[in-house]
């Protein structure tokens, strides 16, 4: 039984929700989303009009499955159009630091040439004013922020011994001993 799936989805002042036959479109002051729904999930706005409710026509393993997760996406594409999602990232090493100009990511990691990468149009980068060496990923669609997370993070990961790199702010790393001498 799917508990997630049976909760409504309320919808926030500001945010106009769109219900199409196999897409969601969810309008709001940080941008525009499009969620698709699986045609076996129905998604209508309740009464009020103030709520989104989900339903499943049958008790089948794949309609429950389906339910749970259609519902989890239109809950986080409202919540990515009013609050946004945020990565923080944290950059340990001496020397190592990273530059935004213009859409370019610039990384200096230990390599012998600075790393750089394009960031998406609808992603943005705030950095630590009291620490350069700390930054967010700020974005509205949920996936794309932890997808593009994840490729800053692999440009350096952190090192197993150091602690050196690329790495998210709440991330705890299990450093591994060094060598002992005999």
């Amino acid at each position: 039984m799917s508990r997630i799936g049976k909760k409504p989805i309320a919808i926030p002042k500001g945010v106009d929700v769109k219900v199409q036959d196999s897409t969601i479109e969810v309008k709001g002051p940080k941008g525009t989303l499009k969620v698709p729904v699986h045609e076996r999930i129905k998604v209508s706005k309740d009464k009020d009009g103030s709520n989104l409710v989900c339903e499943r026509p049958t008790e089948e393993k794949t309609d429950r499955a389906l339910h749970g997760t259609v519902r989890a996406l239109i809950a986080n594409a409202v919540k990515g159009v009013t609050e946004g999602f945020k990565k923080d990232f944290e950059i340990v090493g001496i020397g190592y630091r990273v530059a935004l100009d213009k859409k370019k990511l610039t990384f200096t990691v230990g390599y012998s040439h600075p790393v750089e990468i394009d960031l998406p149009a609808d992603l943005a980068i705030a950095f630590d004013e009291k620490n350069k060496n700390k930054f967010s990923l700020l974005g509205p669609d949920k996936q794309k922020v932890g997808q593009y997370a994840a490729y800053i993070r692999a440009v350096r990961p952190p090192d197993p011994y150091k602690g050196k790199g690329i790495k998210f702010a709440n991330e705890q790393l299990r450093l591994k001993e060094g060598k002992k001498k005999a």
